[in-house]
Formats: C-alpha cells, sequence, structure tokens
C-alpha cells in the first residue's frame, strides 16, 4: 500500500535537473497560469502568434523529456473541443469558403482554429507543470498562493485516495470475472450498476472511517500541507522568463501584422 500511495503521490512527476523543475512550485504555477493567459487572450486570427506559442511548448516537452504516451494520454481531454471545433465550420455563420467542394463558414473556421490550438497549448502547459512537480508540491504552491483551502483539502483527499478506490474497482472487476461474469451487452448493465452502487457504500463507509480517524487524532479541518519554499530573486526572475516569452511573441506580432 505505501508503494502505491508513493506513485499516486509522484502522478505523472518525473525528477530533472533544470532550472525549471528546480523552481518553488508556487512560482511555477504562476509561470505556467501566465503563459497561458497570454496565449488565452491572443485573437484567434493571429495565427503566427499562437504556431509560435506551439513552438514554445514543443520546445519545453522535448527539452522536459516527457514521453510521448504521457502526450498521447492527455490529448485524450481534448475530444470534446475537437468534436465541437469540428463543427463550427459546418454550423457557422456567413460568409463562407469553398474548401474540397464543402461551404465551411469563414467565422466558424476562425473559431475552431481558436479552440483547438489554444487547447491544445494548455493541456500541455499543465502536463508540463505536473511533470516538473510532485503532486504534494502542488498543493503547497496553491497554497501559498492564497487558493481556498477548503478546495486544498478536497484535492489533497482525492490524490490520496483515487489510487484506494481504483484498487477496490479492480477487486470487484476481479470478483465478477471469477463468476464467469462478462459484459457482452445492456443484460449485463444491472449487473455493472449494482457495482457501482456498491463502490459508492463501500467509499462512503472508508471515508466516515477515514474522517473518524482523523477527528480522533486532532484533526481541526486544515491539513497540514505548508513545507519550506524559499524564493529567491533569481527564482522570481525565472519564473518570469516564460510569461515574458509569451508576452514578446504576442507584441511582436501585433506590431507585424498591425
Amino acid at each position: 500500500m505505501g508503494s502505491l500511495h508513493k506513485h499516486v503521490s509522484e502522478g505523472v512527476y518525473q525528477h530533472r535537473h533544470n532550472w525549471f523543475h528546480e523552481l518553488p512550485s508556487h512560482i511555477k504555477i504562476a509561470s505556467v497560469f501566465s503563459f497561458v493567459l497570454v496565449v488565452v487572450l491572443t485573437p484567434g486570427n493571429f495565427y503566427q502568434a499562437h504556431l509560435s506559442f506551439a513552438l514554445i511548448v514543443i520546445g519545453l516537452l522535448i527539452w522536459n523529456q516527457i514521453a510521448l504516451s504521457a502526450i498521447r494520454k492527455r490529448l485524450i481531454i481534448e475530444i470534446p473541443f475537437v468534436l465541437f471545433a469540428f463543427f463550427l465550420p459546418i454550423f457557422g455563420t456567413d460568409p463562407r469558403i469553398d474548401f474540397f467542394g464543402l461551404r465551411l463558414s469563414e467565422p466558424g473556421l476562425w473559431a475552431g482554429w481558436n479552440i483547438l490550438i489554444k487547447a491544445t497549448i494548455g493541456v500541455m502547459m499543465s502536463l508540463i507543470l505536473s511533470s516538473s512537480t510532485p503532486q504534494r508540491e502542488l498543493l503547497v504552491g496553491l497554497e501559498k498562493l492564497k487558493f481556498p483551502k477548503l478546495l486544498i483539502q478536497i484535492m489533497s483527499f482525492m490524490i490520496r485516495y483515487t489510487v484506494v478506490v481504483t484498487e477496490e474497482l479492480k477487486r470487484m472487476a476481479i470478483a465478477r470475472e471469477s463468476r464467469c461474469f462478462e459484459a457482452k451487452g445492456p443484460k449485463q448493465w444491472s449487473v455493472l450498476a449494482r457495482s457501482a452502487g456498491a463502490l459508492f457504500i463501500r467509499s462512503y463507509e472508508r471515508g466516515e472511517r477515514v474522517h473518524m480517524a482523523m477527528l480522533s487524532r486532532g484533526y481541526t479541518g486544515v491539513l497540514p500541507l505548508t513545507t519550506v519554499q524559499f524564493s529567491s530573486r533569481r527564482d522570481l526572475i525565472n519564473g518570469t522568463l516564460l510569461p515574458l516569452v509569451a508576452l514578446s511573441v504576442f507584441l511582436i506580432w501585433s506590431v507585424i501584422l498591425n
């Protein structure tokens, strides 16, 4: 169980020796958020600027040696955005342009491009942040940035007990398979529904037991997350590099295109 908790606490974190990995977590969070904010505020028709942002993100992914498998898993989150962006040119407003025999909405094309590129950059930057910072340090960084403590506690418990619930779900699946159960169609949905209900009840009961154990050990509603993280002037300067680069790219293309 200890190895499981260690695995879930690390998440997709990979230890590297570079200036970004060594930044305090709250500075990294602020840096990534500021970079993504500049990307989001960049007008959609500045496609040259967005391509420049994408090249920066690709460079960061390569520099941090992030595996392609991790990138593919994160890109699955984008599927709803991709579908929405795909239908915008079809059902968008006039004017329309010809594209291989199709009459596509020009505003819809720009809107779809805008959603797709910004969502992709946001997802990739979140991957860069999570791969360079352990999950516990992310919570500490959010705490130092004055994020609501209640939300931090919810995220902390989610990180701690997601693996527990997942292992419980695996044991239930093994128990079903040992009884020759196979989910082949709608007739088996009732069994899966009862399994989901049993999992919910077990998780709820486990949560009550954990809460009582915490109260018996002096829990007062605040988890001891804070650790000492010193922020030097060099860290502050390094933390501004990403947003400054993004802002410079935006200003340069603004001058060129105007």
